[in-house]
């Protein structure tokens, strides 16, 4: 179950990565949402992999499972969700403002030439 959960959590990390290094304004908030939930999956495999267990220890329960990452992955997950809202609205905004989706402020044109000379 653990080398599940850490070739899960790799997997995101690196797409998350790769698309967060791209040139273009999506790739990139889809890359930031990979490494979120990359975390979310980090913070839930913190709390003792457990399958069946209760989160809440009761008489005559001797294994449960650790409650407190439930509680911040679901917090993370409201908080990623409306952040993720917000950038695409001003990704949208900029797109739409510029005719241009690129990273760095750069047209496209201008690419293979030094910003002095331009």
């Amino acid at each position: 179950m653990e080398m599940l959960f850490a070739t899960a959590i790799g997997i995101l990390t690196a797409g998350g990565l790769y698309l967060v290094l791209r040139q273009r304004t999506f790739p990139v908030i889809l890359g930031m949402s990979l490494l979120t939930y990359a975390v979310n999956v980090f913070l839930f495999a913190s709390g003792r992999l457990t399958v069946g267990a209760p989160p809440i220890l009761r008489d005559g329960v001797t294994d449960y499972t650790d409650p407190l990452p439930q509680a911040l992955v679901l917090t993370a997950i409201v908080i990623s969700f409306g952040m993720t809202a917000v950038v695409v609205m001003i990704a949208l905004g900029a797109y739409l403002g510029s005719d241009d989706d690129h990273v760095d402020d750069q047209p496209e044109g201008d690419m293979d030439k030094p910003e002095s000379l331009s």
